[in-house]
């Protein structure tokens, strides 16, 4: 009894499709090294998967762009002629875009003006007066900011100056001012940090003259007070 004929079709299944593919992908490389061997023929095959990726099997005596080539030359046809005009196109498009950029450049410095029509001019202007509104609004946002730092740097000198000044007014009025704070060690605050002897030097001033000098006395002298 004969084999019923098995209809082929897509794999439903991703994943038996996927393995299918790589099976039959095995095998056809395979045949295509066999007849490489066999009858030293020139084989390309290029395969893409459905997830892109690609899979390619050329003979080891010849190159893909040697069969592209070959292809062509026999076929007489251009493969690349038309990517080539296109790119050319493309290419043509990007050099007028870039003519057109620079001559607005130019013509919002004031040059080829010539051949400009009452109407681009006029919508040139406005686009200029709109242009300058913008960059004299930033303007004066910026100058703000800086006016507004500097005026907290200066309130802040201010009140640095005051309390400075307060406490030279303090001083002038305590003579005793700074010597001791919070019950701290005069030693200390007098220059005796290693715990030298607490020393005093009282000088005595007597404006009596004395007996062998007709002017004020020279100064009494000095005694130590111990602490």
């Amino acid at each position: 009894m004969a084999r019923g004929k098995i209809q082929i079709r897509r794999i439903e299944n991703s994943t038996n499709r996927q393995v299918t593919y790589s099976k039959r992908r095995n095998g056809l490389f395979k045949k295509a090294n066999e007849l490489t061997v066999l009858c030293d023929a020139k084989v390309s095959i290029i395969m893409i998967s459905i997830t892109g990726k690609l899979h390619e099997y050329i003979s080891p005596s010849t190159t893909t762009k040697e069969i592209f080539d070959l292809y062509q030359h026999t076929m007489g046809i251009d493969l690349w002629s038309s990517h080539y005009e296109n790119m050319q196109q493309e290419l043509n498009k990007l050099k007028e875009v870039n003519r057109n950029l620079r001559r607005s450049i130019r013509q919002r410095m004031g040059d080829c003006l010539n051949d400009v029509e009452f109407d681009d001019l006029q919508g040139l202007e406005q686009e200029m007066d709109n242009a300058l509104k913008v960059i004299r609004e930033r303007k004066y946002r910026v100058l703000s900011n800086q006016i507004e730092t500097q005026k907290k740097k200066n309130r802040n000198a201010e009140q640095i100056h005051k309390k400075l000044l307060l406490e030279f007014e303090e001083r002038d009025d305590d003579p005793h001012y700074g010597l001791v704070d919070n019950g701290g060690d005069y030693h200390q605050v007098l220059g005796y940090q290693n715990g030298g002897s607490g020393i005093f030097a009282l000088r005595l001033q007597s404006n009596q003259p004395t007996p062998h000098h007709g002017g004020p006395g020279p100064d009494l002298p000095t005694y130590p007070l111990l602490e």
